[in-house]
């Protein structure tokens, strides 16, 4: 870690690995799901050690306090060095993670779907019993 006093939001998001890139950090600031200090951010915003972050990654929501600034983007052990999770991020991600493993599956809940194909052929010859099927037109037969 460098001795830096000041970074920018966004390399340091990069470099934290809360982003894959820098681009993808500069994209969610912009978006309005990164803030600092309780404020909205922009991407090219000085970031100091005892900073207050709140970020979201997907459905991921964590608040962290930065330790540390670091120019270049290390092994991820390193990384998690750059910043500190408050408990109460990490009580809501993992109750927030429970809540999905608990969640029921969404296509358990489908009745019916498509047909099958011997649904279908049950339909048609339903249908072909009918006298609408006999039929050339729907005018009155005499």
């Amino acid at each position: 870690m460098n001795t830096m006093e000041t970074m920018r939001l966004d390399k340091w998001l990069w470099c934290a690995r809360f982003y894959k890139t820098r681009s993808l950090a500069t994209e969610e600031i912009g978006k309005g799901r990164v803030t600092v200090n309780g404020q909205l951010a922009k991407p090219a915003r000085d970031l100091r050690c005892g900073d207050t972050v709140a970020l979201r990654q997907g459905p991921v929501a964590r608040t962290v306090l930065v330790r540390g600034l670091s120019g270049a983007r290390g092994p991820a052990p390193v990384a998690q060095q750059l910043y500190q999770e408050t408990p109460d991020s990490i009580a809501a991600r993992e109750k927030a993670s429970e809540m999905r493993r608990l969640a029921p599956e969404p296509a358990a809940t489908l009745q019916e779907g498509r047909p099958t194909k011997r649904d279908r052929r049950e339909i048609d010859k339903v249908h072909k019993g009918s006298d609408w099927g006999s039929r050339w037109s729907a005018s009155i037969d005499e």
